[in-house]
This record gives structure tokens, sequence and C-alpha cells, in this order.
């Protein structure tokens, strides 16, 4: 018996934008959400969706003939990631700080301070919620800010920084939004897309570049 055919069933991802796909929340990542950007000539796989039969076939009708890349934008987003790089044998993308964590990943790509993808996405470090947390931007016209667990989901239409127990450095983390605001070039107005999970939106799945609330959470 393959591991394919051993893995459950699951659901498939739902189709958000045109370009965009949202996987269900993935149990082995606190609840968290994976995203698929359709982008030419390299879309990408932001964080590890959950390991199941509808996930890989889902990838595989997606990707079609093209070469896709997986992005992390923190180790809270690895899942399995090992066995599902398994399946698809698709090169892996990660801040240098978190590589040590993916040892049997191959082939794993690192950066350090901002990447440029094939497609024209832009990465930043982003320290705070993990050592390699980082950002992913996808300047117009796709106009998208996949911001893993920088700013997690507060009210429906509000992103913002959330502090709680798995917090590697707080101080970092807000840092890294000050940064990240003046990194974003004046004129965009990305939407945004959390990596964590989505509860708390009540049912929406992006928020507007407005909704990006400044007020830091602690439980």
């Amino acid at each position: 018996m393959t591991m394919t055919t051993a893995l459950e069933a699951g659901r498939p991802p739902q189709q958000v934008r045109d370009d965009l796909w949202l996987f269900p929340p993935n149990r082995d990542c606190q609840g968290g959400s994976s995203w698929w950007l359709n982008i030419d000539p390299e879309p990408v796989l932001i964080d590890c969706p959950p390991l199941t039969q509808s996930t890989i076939t889902a990838l595989k009708d997606l990707a079609g003939t093209r070469q896709p890349r997986i992005l992390l934008t923190s180790r809270e987003g690895h899942g399995r990631l090992r066995r599902l790089q398994e399946q698809l044998d698709w090169p892996v993308l990660v801040q240098e700080q978190e590589a040590y964590l993916l040892p049997n990943v191959e082939p794993l790509e690192c950066f350090k301070d901002e990447h440029t993808t094939a497609s024209g996405l832009r990465l930043l470090w982003t320290p705070g919620p993990t050592p390699g947390s980082a950002v992913v931007l996808a300047p117009a016209p796709v106009e998208l800010l996949f911001c893993g667990r920088l700013l997690t989901p507060l009210a429906p239409g509000c992103l913002g920084p959330l502090r709680h127990g798995r917090t590697f450095h707080w101080p970092r983390q807000l840092a890294s939004l000050t940064k990240l605001r003046s990194w974003i070039p004046p004129e965009a107005s990305p939407q945004l897309a959390s990596g964590a999970a989505l509860g708390g939106l009540r049912g929406e799945r992006l928020v507007p570049f407005s909704g990006w609330s400044a007020q830091s959470i602690t439980p």
C-alpha cells in the first residue's frame, strides 16, 4: 500500500478568488491556514496544508505542468511538510533560522532578510512569532499580503498582533510590524491573508488592508 492511498480523504481547498485557494485548517499547525496562489511562471503553496488525499490531488491539479514552490512563513506552518514534499517533490523556501527544523527536506532553499521569487513575490523576514517568521507580498495586480502568524484574526474584518504562550519574542514582533509597514510600498493596499486559524473572522477569509489593527492583544 502506498502512502497516498493510506491518507485520510480530507476536504479540498476552497477557492477564494480567481487566483487564490484556502485549504482546510491544519490540526498539525494549531488549526493554521495554508494558501495556494496561482501565479505564473511559478505558483506557490504558502505553509503546509493538512496531509490528506484531497490536498495531494488538489495540489497536483492546480500545479498542472508547472513546478510550484512551497513558501513557509514560520515553524508553526511546517506541519507534516516532509511527507507532503515527498509526494510532490517541490522546492521549499524558508527563512534561514528555521531551516534546521527541516533536515530531510530537499530541495530546500533559505533566505536571510529579503527574497524575490521567480513570479515577483517578495518575502521579508519578520521575527517575533517565531525566530524565522516571514511574510509574503504579492504586488499589484495581485495585491495580497500573506502575513503568517504576524497578524492574527481578532474580530471580523480585523487582524492584529496577538501575544500568547508560543510567542518567541514579543518586542521583536512589534518591531517587525513597524518594519513591515515601512517596507510595503506607500501606494499599495494589499488584502491580508493570515496563516493563523481564521475562526475569529466569522466566515471571512481575507481582510482589507484597512483592517490591520495597530492594537496588540495579550490573552
